[in-house]
């Protein structure tokens, strides 16, 4: 498959620390890839380089081949909180990015509410955040960074926060809307178990400075049920990006 994200030997250092070391990694478009490491191993890093909020000591990243310097903006990035502001209703957190684009906001709610079925948010547009649940926070806020139309997703631990049943909905419910919509997607998670749930591929990093020590392949049908955990393939994968991990972290 040809790569639509490539990072090529990205360096980050901090007051003379490393963070980065010769960090390589690509994502071919339309593909699913988790990230996986210790705490403070340089993941979230990563992703301050790829939003432009940091710049690489040293190392590339392209995308579709063309300098990311020379092409910002290519990318949609959601935070671990889901960062919706308590006083303005639901519609207007999910447009707040298009609107901070520069569009209209009549403009950018006939773009959202197309969507609020597919992400369970019918009926609560006029709601404020206060009034949702957890998990229904975190589908808007993926709503709010899908609806920019960039061309990946950055999600940092966007389910990191809540409690194991409605992770478990989640990430059966995002592997769903995904098969639709085949979004080209870049994952940091904890979670081995959601790693392979969830991906095409999974990266592991070293501890810091990080480097990619694993690329594992999932390969695992899809799209993926509540069954897929009972897989003997997924316990396997599962147990061998666990083992690595624990490794790294003697």
């Amino acid at each position: 498959m040809t790569s639509k994200l490539e990072i090529r030997g990205l360096n980050r250092s901090f007051d003379g620390v490393p963070v980065l070391k010769d960090l390589s990694l690509d994502v071919a478009e339309g593909e699913f890839v988790s990230i996986l490491g210790p705490s403070g191993s340089g993941k979230s890093t990563t992703f301050s380089v790829l939003t432009g909020a940091l710049s690489p000591t040293s190392g590339e990243v392209r995308v579709d081949g063309r300098l990311l310097s020379e092409s910002p903006g290519r990318f949609a990035f959601m935070p671990q909180k889901d960062a919706l502001l308590p006083w303005r209703k639901v519609i207007d957190n999910l447009t707040l990015g298009l609107e901070v684009a520069g569009m209209r906001r009549k403009e950018a709610r006939r773009k959202v509410e197309p969507l609020l079925e597919t992400f369970g948010l019918a009926g609560y547009e006029h709601s404020h955040p206060a009034q949702l649940s957890g998990g229904m926070r975190q589908r808007a806020a993926l709503l709010r960074t899908v609806v920019q139309d960039r061309e990946v997703l950055l999600l940092d631990e966007p389910f990191g926060a809540l409690d194991a049943l409605t992770r478990a909905r989640m990430q059966q419910w995002l592997e769903r809307v995904r098969e639709e919509y085949r979004w080209t997607v870049l994952l940091i998670t904890h979670d081995v178990r959601e790693a392979v749930f969830l991906s095409d591929r999974v990266y592991v990093f070293s501890p810091r400075p990080a480097t990619v020590v694993e690329c594992v392949e999932v390969g695992l049908p899809r799209p993926r049920t509540v069954d897929a955990y009972a897989d003997p393939a997924f316990t396997r994968i599962e147990n061998e990006l666990l083992r690595t991990l624990l490794e790294e972290e003697k």
